[in-house]
């Protein structure tokens, strides 16, 4: 069975919304549907996904998206650009010499526009990464899942890239936060042609299980870390 990583999928009170900030931000179209709003990925490029939801949010976010920048003049226009869309400065701790800006978009959700010095981003594209909290399993467990290699394996750290080149995703290890309901981040993978439920056969064949409960119809797995992600037919 043939899979692919199509999006990272935030729950959103207001999917419209958060959609089209991330849309004008990130030079992205906006593709709707009955069960939210995508913005595809271009080339390896990973998709974003906001669909509705009432659940109250557990904070902070699992994950994060880092932006890159060309150069110093480039990062402060792409943090005036998010400001001006209704972004907000935010503070996690960072120090100034850590050279990233860190920022909340209109529904809360984190993000970093990382300086241009970072040689871990270079060449992975205007979302360089999408940064997770999670073990070193969690990560062998995904460059399993979607073949694509390691190309980070430190400290407990890992990190996957597509063999072409992109977006890449990666995991901090320990201490990993404790699993607390609320989450509303979740990978969305897509199928190439096959049934959903044989791809989550194979997934959990791989390490992945299946939640006591999940929504009727829809093809919900936990990966190592307890991580809800989706699988869903070819779009």
């Amino acid at each position: 069975m043939s899979f692919r990583l199509s999006a990272v999928t935030f729950d959103s009170d207001d999917p419209g919304r958060t959609a089209g900030f991330w849309a004008a931000l990130l030079d992205r179209d906006v593709v709707e549907d009955s069960g939210g709003v995508l913005l595809p990925g271009s080339g390896a490029q990973l998709g974003l996904e906001f669909v509705p939801s009432t659940a109250r949010p557990a904070r902070p976010n699992r994950v994060h998206l880092h932006l890159t920048s060309a150069d110093p003049e480039d990062q402060q226009r792409i943090v005036a650009a998010a400001l001006a869309l209704g972004a907000s400065h935010l503070d996690v701790g960072q120090r100034p010499e850590e050279g990233h800006v860190v920022l909340a978009d209109p529904e809360g959700n984190e993000f970093c526009v990382i300086g241009p010095d970072s040689s871990f981003l270079a060449g992975c594209g205007p979302l360089g990464e999408l940064a997770c909290d999670g073990t070193r399993d969690v990560g062998l467990f995904w460059s399993g899942a979607l073949g694509w290699p390691l190309v980070w394996d430190r400290d407990g750290e890992t990190a996957i890239q597509s063999p072409d080149g992109g977006t890449k995703v990666a995991w901090g290890g320990p201490p990993v936060a404790p699993h607390r309901p609320g989450r509303r981040q979740r990978l969305t993978l897509v199928t190439d042609g096959g049934e959903p439920e044989a791809a989550a056969e194979e997934l959990v064949d791989l390490g992945a299980r299946r939640p006591p409960r999940g929504p009727e119809g829809a093809v919900l797995l936990l990966d190592p870390d307890d991580n809800e992600f989706r699988v869903l037919p070819p779009r």
